[in-house]
């Protein structure tokens, strides 16, 4: 039996397989900006806009989001079909370092939002609650998630740009997470 202890809370079964790979993905993360300046953390190296900075900005408030869909429901996250050009460009800055962010600062909000989700998973009392997507051309009408859907999003997402990271890291100074 897979158990986790996470503050004062013992975690078992699921919650605490759901709980180890979702923190196994954020190490990883958090690994590809081991000593890093802020400027190298906002630099990119890639096609992309992407920078290891704006990556670890993206994936808290992914998570941020998903939990408040958790716990409120889709009217925290708005209608993205009616979001103007505006914005989506103020979206696009959640990918990068803007003036004035340090990487202390997005990896500090990272752990934050982090302990937030975790607390949550300890505490939730069903996994298998749901609630409809919010209206967005990428969901199906109609479509609704459970919590449990919803971690196993944040944990696909995690890893993804995990992988992310750890090419813009490599390209930047041939540093690798793994290998």
């Amino acid at each position: 039996m897979t158990e986790t202890t996470h503050n004062t809370v013992t975690v078992t079964d699921e919650r605490a397989d759901l709980l180890e790979t979702l923190a196994k993905h954020r190490h990883f993360l958090r690994f590809t900006t081991r000593d890093l300046t802020d400027e190298q953390a906002g630099q990119r190296t890639t096609a992309s806009e992407l920078c290891l900075g704006g990556l670890i900005k993206h994936v808290t408030s992914v998570e941020r989001g998903w939990v408040n869909f958790i716990q409120h429901g889709p009217s925290v996250m708005g209608d993205f079909t009616a979001m103007t050009e505006a914005d989506w460009a103020k979206r696009a800055d959640e990918f990068r370092m803007l003036p004035g962010e340090t990487l202390e600062g997005v990896l500090a909000e990272y752990t934050e939002v982090a302990d937030r989700t975790d607390d949550l998973v300890a505490a939730l009392p069903d996994l298998n609650a749901a609630h409809p997507l919010p209206k967005a051309p990428w969901f199906e009408p109609e479509a609704h998630w459970s919590a449990r859907r919803v971690l196993l999003h944040i944990i696909a997402e995690t890893a993804q740009h995990a992988g992310h990271a750890d090419i813009i890291r490599e390209s930047l100074d041939g540093q690798k997470s793994m290998g």
